[in-house]
């Protein structure tokens, strides 16, 4: 059992004692952090008048009422009226901030994590992630539980509004990129896998506006997972049986909060969470050319589309916000997180299973090819991901100085960690926040490759620390 206290937010798992879980009074606690940070935020672009206004979402998770009442409550404490979305997806009530002019938004999900997980991931007043200064304020009030409640004549108000998946799915089908009517032309049959969650309600819903034949999997909103909810491969072995079986044209997994998707070609076989930005991208810089961003643990399959399209890519470190800041930085035309996270400007500054889907489907419609077809004409990367514990009395920062310096010659960023890119291949090194680990990513051609080099990596590494 754990609590994790972090810039984006706070998580952890549900029950056991206060500061060591995501207990009532820590949920109490954490809002009341956040709001009191809204009430004392100043920026001279924003002009307020009445009242703080918060949207409020949860996904489908068992602990999510009992956590959603807690969170809606102390807002109401606080002085702040509350827009409440119920059960919601992170990209939903991202879209619903702005709409409603909110000053911020919470969104109560653990996202991939299982379900005795939960978490506050806090929004600002676009709908977007906090940085890290903003995070880092929230942190300090929640330490030094600086609070200071409404009397009774000035407590926030509550208005219920559960439109907002709808809401959210219209905005989609109006993108100018995404054609329903060559989706509806080419009559696929979609398998959905929405993991018990609110994926299996909002992601069939737009499918069925976009003409396709839907088959259900796991889509009944209870919070019982019936698999690890992180959509990789080895928790997916149901739905690449059911399309197979199906005769379906393709697969779609959403993880509990609608924020990561992936896709099961019509044999079977994974698309590639890492492909999911790179198929959308090659459609949308096909029509709107322009610059491409994702983190730098993500495929360099999108460098060569953007290359493909006259664009240019670029890697930012880790973290949807710094994703977005770097987008914003270089006027990305489409971005993303190789975990399957698509981060399209035209709709909103978020990951968004819902934008995905819907370009998804109609650079196919546009392509009239099969899934695996289309897979094929994309560069073959691939990767591993791996990590050695360290003892606790290694100086981790040493050990990435010292990979540094082996590789100076190389193409090599610190921004994140330590990435070395090498003409065929690249390796990325990031230490844990929380315990001696440091993960190592790489990609090459083939796996064998990709296995090869972090094992030499791993090699060097404890040659460094003397293991």
């Amino acid at each position: 059992m754990t609590l994790i206290k972090s810039i984006s937010g706070i998580r952890g798992t549900i029950g056991g004692k206060v500061g060591d879980n995501l207990t009532p009074v820590d949920a109490v606690k954490f809002a009341s952090a956040y709001g009191t940070w809204l009430k004392n935020y100043e920026d001279s672009s924003i002009v307020r008048t009445g009242k703080l206004k918060v949207v409020v979402g949860r996904d489908a998770r068992i602990s999510g009422p009992m956590i959603h009442n807690l969170v809606v409550n102390t807002l109401i404490g606080l002085g702040i009226d509350v827009i409440d979305l119920g059960l919601s997806t992170t990209p939903t009530v991202e879209v619903a901030v702005p709409l409603e002019k909110a000053d911020g938004g919470i969104i109560l999900t653990a996202s991939h994590n299982p379900k005795q997980w939960n978490a506050l991931k806090l929004l600002n007043e676009k709908g977007e992630f906090l940085n890290s200064i903003e995070g880092e304020k929230i942190l300090v009030i929640a330490e030094e539980e600086a609070f200071d409640f409404s009397d009774v004549d000035s407590l926030g108000e509550i208005t219920e509004n559960d439109a907002y998946m709808d809401i959210h799915i219209d905005e989609v089908l109006n993108l100018a990129l995404v054609d329903v009517d060559a989706v509806k032309a080419a009559k696929f049959k979609i398998v959905v896998d929405g993991v018990n969650s609110s994926g299996g309600i909002i992601i069939p819903k737009l499918l069925e506006l976009m003409g396709v034949e839907v088959v259900k999997l796991y889509c009944d909103p209870t919070g019982h997972f019936p698999h690890n909810p992180e959509p990789l491969k080895e928790h997916l072995t149901d739905i690449s049986e059911l399309v197979v079986k199906e005769k379906a044209d393709l697969g779609v997994v959403v993880d509990p909060d609608v924020d990561r998707l992936a896709f099961v070609c019509e044999d079977g076989e994974m698309f590639g969470e890492e492909y999911t930005l790179v198929a959308c991208a090659d459609y949308v810089l096909s029509k709107t050319p322009g610059n491409a961003v994702s983190n730098m643990s993500s495929s360099r399959a999108l460098r060569d589309i953007a290359n493909k399209h006259s664009g240019s890519y670029e890697a930012s470190a880790v973290g949807e916000v710094n994703v977005v800041h770097l987008m914003k930085k270089n006027n990305a035309i489409i971005g993303g997180e190789g975990n399957g996270g698509i981060i399209y400007p035209e709709s909103h500054y978020g990951r968004d299973s819902l934008v995905g889907v819907a370009l998804f489907l109609t650079h196919l419609a546009n392509k009239k090819m099969s899934v695996s077809a289309l897979r094929a004409t994309y560069p073959q990367y691939y990767m591993s991901k791996n990590k050695i514990e360290l003892t606790p009395q290694i100086d981790v920062d040493a050990i990435l100085v010292a990979m540094t310096e082996i590789y100076k010659n190389e193409d090599i960023s610190t921004i994140d960690g330590v990435k070395i890119d090498f003409e065929n291949d690249w390796v990325h090194l990031r230490k844990s926040n929380t315990e001696p680990i440091i993960r190592i990513y790489t990609e090459a051609p083939t796996q064998e490759q990709a296995d090869t080099l972090a094992l030499r990596i791993i090699d060097e590494i404890k040659e460094i620390a003397g293991i």
